[in-house]
């Protein structure tokens, strides 16, 4: 015999967050909802704690969920094409193409053209790392955002070109260790003042949408590649995608470092639309930049026997300067200040 049927509530504590096990479906995120895309799926070649594999999967499961499933990608060459398919295998449940590694910009463009030309309203994202969109692909992407082609792009930024051996890219960091940025001489690791910030200069072309994200934050990503989604003409997203070889950190720090990117201010996470800033995601307790630089092996010669405080200090004031160029913390909240260098917790 059934007895009644009563309905149960589960819900967590001391957390400050609440499981998606508590809402309706249509408020799950993208990742958590049962017919997402998997548009990246099994059988890739990643390594343990790989962000950008991460972050494919996040942005390109919300494009399909925008788009009805009506999207093709085209790839440039570097990490994600050549972990995703090894010849003969394929790791895409999307339409796919690879591309040279600096022309996936223009290839997209080209597709999207085609399309057009044809009819047809499918979605088309262009997609590279930072060594294929900051450096080798940029005149294509400048093209594309000078004629403002409907694509989107996006740069899975992992601040090197790690495919190829952990060399330097215009995205790599100050002081940062590379194989062609050694830890020898008055300053250490990559040079200050050189590289280049993709967002501002998208934002420069006065493109309709620019954007910034980490894989640490789910729902601003897929809120973002949505929105980026809605809009037609030419707009760019840069994601933060930890990379535990190439930053030689722990796996299963790629999002604690991709969060303290942000929290710290070396990553602004915003919004800009037509050239203009239009949001940005508060940073609620700074952290110093120390906390961040810490996990990483390629920042270890700026601590230890000879620590360099003072180019600690340099990175910290790079990042004060992102935080009141963003307007990232509000004036009238209580923030803790950032601590000075080499005050840090080892």
């Amino acid at each position: 015999m059934t007895g009644p049927v009563t309905d149960l509530k589960l819900y967590q504590v001391g957390t400050f967050a609440a499981g998606n096990r508590l809402l309706d479906l249509e408020q799950r995120s993208v990742q958590a909802h049962p017919d997402r895309a998997n548009s990246i799926t099994s059988g890739h070649r990643a390594c343990q704690g790989c962000g950008e594999a991460l972050g494919a999967r996040y942005v390109l499961d919300a494009a399909m969920r925008a788009a009805g499933g009506d999207v093709v990608v085209a790839n440039a060459t570097g990490c994600l094409e050549v972990f995703s398919t090894p010849y003969p295998e394929s790791s895409w449940q999307v339409a796919w193409l690879h591309s040279l590694f600096g022309n996936a910009p223009a290839v997209a463009a080209g597709m999207a053209a085609g399309l057009r030309a044809r009819g047809r309203d499918t979605r088309v994202v262009g997609q590279g790392g930072d060594g294929g969109t900051v450096d080798i692909g940029f005149g294509c992407l400048s093209g594309m955002f000078e004629r403002n082609d409907d694509v989107l792009y996006v740069c899975y930024d992992n601040q090197g070109y790690m495919n190829t051996g952990v060399q330097r890219s215009g995205a790599t960091p100050a002081a940062a260790r590379t194989a062609n940025t050694g830890t020898a001489g008055p300053e250490p690791g990559n040079s200050f003042g050189q590289g280049k910030s993709a967002p501002l200069i998208a934002m420069a072309h006065e493109i309709p949408y620019v954007a910034t994200a980490t894989v640490a934050d789910l729902r601003d990503l897929e809120r973002k590649v949505e929105k980026a989604m809605s809009i037609r003409g030419a707009r760019y997203l840069h994601v933060l995608v930890p990379c535990p070889l190439g930053w030689a950190a722990g796996p299963s720090d790629t999002i604690k470092l991709a969060r303290l990117a942000a929290q710290s201010g070396i990553f602004p996470v915003f919004e800009a639309e037509h050239g203009e800033v239009t949001a940005v995601t508060p940073i609620r307790r700074q952290v110093p930049v120390e906390e961040y630089l810490r996990l990483q092996g390629r920042f270890a010669h700026l601590f230890g026997k000879r620590a360099r405080p003072d180019l600690v200090a340099r990175i910290q004031a790079g990042a004060d300067r992102n935080i009141a160029r963003f307007g990232l913390i509000d004036a009238d909240t209580e923030t803790p200040t950032a601590t000075e260098p080499g005050t840090g917790s080892d």
